[in-house]
């Protein structure tokens, strides 16, 4: 143990000494590695933080999860818009159906949202959406509030005129989140009163719903407003405790073309969109982003590589002498081969640790600016060290070969 901790600590010892003595030819030949580890950390960083945030966004969509649409959420080039278009809207009557007949079903909620511009007083906030929810919305849902309370039973029974907003609506129309409880908020000559404010959740990036800017209400009072036609309802149903959302989709296929008497012929005209699928394309997708950054620090970890081992060669070269004295003395081959494999990747962890500096430095500045905070997390970091050392001893095999087969005598007098 003893004997090697001092082969850890000479390797050590060398490899600085080997920095400050040549400066200028050590910083350009561990470059590579520097680039090399900036950019897969980095890229592998960014990727990683990118998905939890776009994960926890389908997250908000609620889990086990489909959504009953006239339109197919999966989107892509060849996207038949205009067949969808022509689909029939869902109605409230098909979601009691639902919940008669579906036996894998915990919850199901109808869903209809409209844009508004909300005011109070002078305050004017535009564009903003008017969510119209019946009761079970919240089960699906989570949603936390921050100030007053959700909508309860009776709210929902009567249709009432009270709603919650969002964090965002309360601040810029109230100042102050908690200022806007009690207060009521108006739209196109009407008048909202407000009883909670929805714990602030940060921009989602996949759509969705947007609670930091929304009022949401009954669904019977938006009922008595708008018509639910037209204000783009969908179905929410969420599946009963481990049972799969494939199996939650087929049954509600089956009995949405019951519902609608289509026969065993005619196409279905209305989607049930599998939440589960989104998570899928994002997983996919961020898998080829991570293969692209891979491939681009690989180039730089190769010439990094090849640039260490220059460094090996030379220094080997410089030590010719000292190597023999070592070997004259007793020191075995396997000393020698040891104290310049660990030079080597000492020397790469050097390059690594600068540039997972820059990263550490690069996150900063881009969590201040994405609509997300960008996290290294410690595998990210452990990985980056690992690449060091495997390219630090791949690089230093085949000089440090040299160093150990080396004969004494003959390298004693090699000056």
């Amino acid at each position: 143990m003893v004997k090697l901790l001092s082969i850890l600590w000479n390797s050590f010892r060398m490899a600085l000494q080997e920095l400050r003595v040549n400066k200028l030819r050590t910083f350009l030949s561990l470059f590579g590695i520097t680039i090399g580890i900036f950019c897969i950390i980095g890229v592998l960083a960014t990727v990683d933080s990118l998905e939890r945030k776009v994960q926890n966004d389908i997250k908000t969509l609620g889990s086990n999860t489909i959504y009953i649409d006239k339109w197919n959420y999966g989107g892509g080039p060849d996207y038949p818009w205009w067949k969808y278009m022509k689909r029939p809207n869902v109605k409230i009557e098909e979601l009691d159906v639902i919940k008669q007949k579906s036996e894998l079903a915990s919850f199901a909620a109808f869903f209809v949202s409209r844009n508004v511009n909300f005011s109070y007083e002078d305050n004017i906030l535009s564009n903003t959406s008017l969510y119209g929810v019946t009761p079970e919305f919240n089960s699906i849902q989570t949603i936390d509030i921050e100030q007053g309370r959700y909508l309860i039973e009776s709210d929902f029974l009567r249709g009432a005129a009270v709603g919650i907003v969002g964090y965002k609506v309360a601040e810029e129309l109230y100042g102050k989140a908690e200022k806007a409880v009690g207060k009521e908020i108006s739209y196109g000559g009407r008048k909202i009163y407000i009883v909670g404010v929805i714990k602030k959740q940060g921009q989602s990036l996949i759509g969705g719903f947007n609670y930091d800017e929304c009022t949401i209400v009954p669904y019977r009072y938006f009922a008595s407003v708008y018509s639910p036609e037209t204000s783009n309802p969908n179905i929410i149903v969420q599946g009963k405790p481990k049972i799969a959302s494939s199996a939650l989709q087929d049954e509600l296929n089956g009995v949405m073309r019951q519902l609608r008497k289509l026969s065993p012929t005619q196409e279905d005209n209305f989607t049930c969109n599998d939440v589960a699928m989104f998570s899928e394309q994002v997983n996919g997708f961020f898998g080829q982003v991570t293969a692209g950054g891979w491939a681009i620090a690989g180039l730089s970890l190769i010439v990094g590589a090849f640039g260490v081992a220059n460094i090996m060669f030379v220094t080997v070269r410089e030590r010719t002498s000292q190597i023999g004295l070592k070997k004259a003395i007793g020191a075995k081959k396997s000393t020698i081969l040891t104290e310049f494999l660990l030079e080597s990747a000492f020397l790469c962890i050097i390059g690594g640790l600068v540039g997972l500096t820059l990263v550490w430095l690069l996150s900063l500045v881009l969590s201040s600016v994405l609509p997300f905070p960008i996290y290294i997390a410690p595998n990210i970091v452990i990985l980056g060290l690992s690449i060091c050392i495997v390219l630090g001893v791949l690089a230093g095999i085949i000089p440090a070969s040299i160093a150990a087969k080396m004969d004494p005598v003959v390298a004693i007098r090699t000056k």
